[in-house]
């Protein structure tokens, strides 16, 4: 298979040092719309087909592999099938935008205890979003998201709610983190760039790929800049999408989906033999 070539001087700068010193490279990924695709109901949102066999392939082969997820960390491991398969006992999965983590030679997710202001708004939810065919998805206690893609018309919803959820995040001490008509409020502090940069860390980090869809992405695409400015070179990458074009301009490697992730991801596996 083919390894798709950056388009940028600095994601081949990233390419080429992750090539030349795999054992000190961190791969993050985001789950939704990167791993698994986009669906209606995020319940239903599970990782593509060939997504484990080609993590499974290319983690032993590098530093550390990260999944870093605006969901519960216990949701993304289920939907993704990680518990449990050989060859990634090393994989992470940093929850809730890293405040939770579960580690795959352990089986167990460490957090902190829940932000009060999450059951706050939760509870004041219900009214607000009443007949606007909106509805909520709950994150473990620790962040809710309000979905407008079952909505007649999913634009307009998505935009009508965004000032008052606004409002009642941070009346509650919340952030409102807007992606592809999702609404999700959660506690400030925690973002992917600051859980991508503290693992980096943790694992002496020498180069970094970091691949993503939607726009609570770009704290970790700017994370991976701010390495690039330190000296550990790093490659952007966007799982393309038509609703969200930020990243596609921010990119150094842009892919077809979720397919095209796990291209990419075998690809490299076949590369480092």
């Amino acid at each position: 298979m083919n390894l798709p070539e950056p388009t940028t001087p600095a994601g081949q700068e990233g390419l080429r040092a992750l090539l030349a010193e795999p054992r000190r490279a961190v791969i993050g990924l985001d789950f939704d719309g990167t791993l698994a695709p986009i669906v209606a109901d995020p319940e239903k949102a599970f990782a593509h087909p060939e997504a484990v066999p080609a993590l499974a392939a290319l983690a032993p082969k590098v530093a550390s592999v990260a999944v870093i997820t605006g969901r519960p960390a216990a949701v993304a491991v289920r939907n993704g099938g990680f518990a449990r398969v050989p060859g990634l006992e090393h994989l992470t999965v940093l929850g809730h935008y890293g405040a939770e983590r579960w580690d795959a030679a352990t089986g167990e997710v460490t957090a902190p205890a829940p932000h009060p202001g999450v059951a706050a708004v939760r509870a004041e939810l219900p009214e607000l979003l009443a007949g606007t065919g909106a509805w909520l998805e709950e994150k473990g206690g620790r962040a809710v998201a309000v979905h407008t893609r079952r909505a007649d018309d999913p634009q307009s919803a998505f935009e009508a709610l965004q000032g008052p959820l606004a409002d009642l995040a941070a009346r509650n001490g919340l952030i409102v983190e807007p992606g592809r008509l999702v609404l999700e409020l959660r506690p400030p502090g925690m973002d992917k760039g600051v859980a991508l940069q503290k693992h980096a860390r943790e694992v002496s980090a020498r180069s970094v790929l970091f691949a993503g869809d939607d726009l609570g992405d770009l704290p970790a695409f700017s994370a991976v800049d701010d390495l690039r400015a330190a000296g550990t070179p790093g490659l952007l990458v966007c799982s393309g999408s038509d609703e969200v074009t930020e990243l596609r301009k921010r990119a150094d490697l842009v892919v077809d989906g979720p397919a095209g992730v796990v291209g990419l991801l075998r690809a490299l596996a076949e590369r480092l033999g």
